[in-house]
Order: structure tokens, then sequence, then C-alpha cells
């Protein structure tokens, strides 16, 4: 697994990491802007992704016997990493295999005004998914709603950790988080 670390990190460092001045959601300044979705959506990278998450991702379950139902995040970029971990526990492990769903960012404003879209159900353990988390403020409205559809939260897998306190801020909530790749590691 360590050679595909190593990849995926190339992968992100050509793909999605970029210095200089930028504004993030959370409205902060950074001198680093991280787009996990240009790697998250290169078939290339969604492999390793789905390999390296769905490892951790099953470490933390064996290690403390947890029975999850799905993964999944906000809208958009919780989606490619959460069907990738998905898929690759389909392939890799198909008797555990985990189910795939999206939080949306508002309910639908038409149909059953759904918000959380997929293979989700009231009742769930699952697993919620980031790309990158800087406040944590997306991760956690996405706990928001999935703690008010009745699902509960296991831990987060989130594929960069800019290490600006989201990771604290998700914690305190009391969601352990594991995530594939933080701001120092990256960037050594």
């Amino acid at each position: 697994m360590s050679d595909l670390a190593a990849d995926l990190k190339a992968l992100l460092l050509k793909k999605s990491v970029r210095t200089g001045t930028f504004t993030l959601a959370s409205g902060k300044q950074s001198d680093l802007y991280i787009d996990c979705r240009v790697t998250a959506l290169d078939p290339f990278g969604a492999n390793m992704i789905g390999k390296l998450g769905w490892a951790a991702v099953r470490k933390k379950i064996t290690e403390e016997n947890l029975n999850i139902d799905s993964i999944g995040g906000m809208t958009l970029g919780a989606d490619p990493i959460s069907l990738s971990v998905g898929m690759a526990s389909a392939i890799e492990n198909p008797d555990e295999a985990l189910q795939v769903f999206t939080v949306r960012k508002e309910p639908k404003g038409h149909g059953r005004g759904k918000q959380i879209e997929g293979n989700f159900a009231e009742g769930q353990t699952v697993i919620v998914v980031d790309d990158v988390i800087t406040t944590g403020g997306s991760t956690i409205k996405a706990i928001d709603v999935i703690e008010r559809e009745g699902g509960k939260v296991a831990f987060a897998l989130v594929l960069v950790d800019r290490e600006e306190g989201g990771r604290q801020a998700i914690e305190e909530r009391g969601v352990p988080v594991i995530a594939l790749y933080s701001r120092s590691t990256l960037l050594e």
C-alpha cells in the first residue's frame, strides 16, 4: 500500500495542489488550494482512492468491530470518493460491501424533498466522507443532515486534512476522523 499511497500523493500534487493566494470555501485566505475533485474524478486517482480508502476504513471497522451500512457525504466533493471506496469494498470484500449515498446541500425542491439520495435509510450506521477539511464545516453539515434523517455516523474519512482545525471540530462532535493525507504529509 505504501507504493499506492506514494502514487496517489504524486497524482494529488500534480493535479490538485496549487500554491498562491486563495479564498477558501470557509472564507479564509490561504497560500494553498487543494482541488481533490480533479484527482478523484480521474480514473487512476479514483482507483487509488478506492483501494487506499477501503484499506483505511476496513482497518478501523475490524479494529473496533463496527457494523457499517453505507458511506457518503456532502455533494460534490464526497461523491467520487464515496463511490470509489464503495466499489473497492464490493470488489475486495463482497460480504462487507458498503452502499453509497450523497447529501444534498439543501433538500430537493420537488418530489419527496429528500436531502440524502442513494443508498441510505434511517437507522443505518455510516461513514461520512469529505475531500478536504479546513474548518470542518461541510463535514459537520453532512453529519447534521445524516443524524436528522436518523443515521448514526461512526467516523469520517477525508482525503486531505488541511490541519486548520477541521479535524478537531469534527472530533468535538464525537466523530473520529481518518485522513489519508494531511497538509504536512502531502507537502513533505
